[in-house]
């Protein structure tokens, strides 16, 4: 029997052995779940939940349409206790690839490959990245900062004004080049810088009632 432990060093692995170009980001939280593992490629975002022997099938329905609003493609990583009905449980565009002990390691095998998610929400997507992230993102394409501004109206503006075959390859770039130690400094400074713009604002003068 194989746990989710004895799964992810060798699948990591297996990946990066598959893609020529590929970041991995584990427990990523994405709506009501978190997805085990984003596949950051060139152009896309893949997602991919590990279902292991000792796991069963109860949240895999709430799974499958968090999964679709963030990512490009998915796969799912079934153990050999599911490889004989996991098609029924994923949609057919998510890809299937099952895992079973052999000589003591974990051997890999593409069932299914994944077709594209047409099911994506974009604004949930481009919701994965950081507000620096975001900020270069304004910068590359020429767009006002949106100073005080939720994240949510900045997210909606980008989405308005450039096209989804850039934003692709952007958002693809920010998360290949994010270091976690250096993006919790740049958080800091930008709150920070967003707190004193606010404590610049003059109050707003009160209409004088004649």
């Amino acid at each position: 029997m194989l746990y989710d432990k004895d799964i992810r060093e060798p699948l990591f692995d297996f990946l990066e052995a598959r893609y020529e170009k590929v970041r991995v980001i584990e427990e990523k939280q994405m709506g009501r779940s978190r997805a085990d593992i984003v596949m950051v490629l060139p152009g896309a975002l893949v997602g991919i939940e590990i279902k292991s022997d000792a796991d069963t099938y109860a949240r895999l329905a709430r799974q499958v349409k968090d999964y679709d609003q963030y990512f490009d493609a998915n796969y799912i990583v079934a153990g050999t206790s599911h490889a004989m009905h996991i098609e029924e449980h994923v949609p057919e565009h998510w890809g299937i690839i099952t895992v079973e002990e052999d000589g003591g390691e974990a051997d890999f095998y593409v069932l299914r490959r994944a077709r594209e998610n047409v099911n994506v929400d974009w604004k949930r997507k481009l919701g994965l990245l950081w507000r620096p992230e975001l900020v270069r993102i304004q910068e590359k394409n020429m767009l006002p900062r949106y100073a005080g501004k939720s994240k949510q109206y900045v997210v909606q503006k980008i989405l308005e004004t450039v096209p989804q075959e850039i934003l692709r390859e952007q958002i693809s770039e920010e998360l290949f080049e994010r270091d976690y130690r250096e993006i919790a400094q740049e958080i800091a400074e930008y709150r920070s810088t967003r707190e004193a713009g606010k404590r610049r604002k003059p109050a707003k003068k009160k209409a004088r009632r004649g």
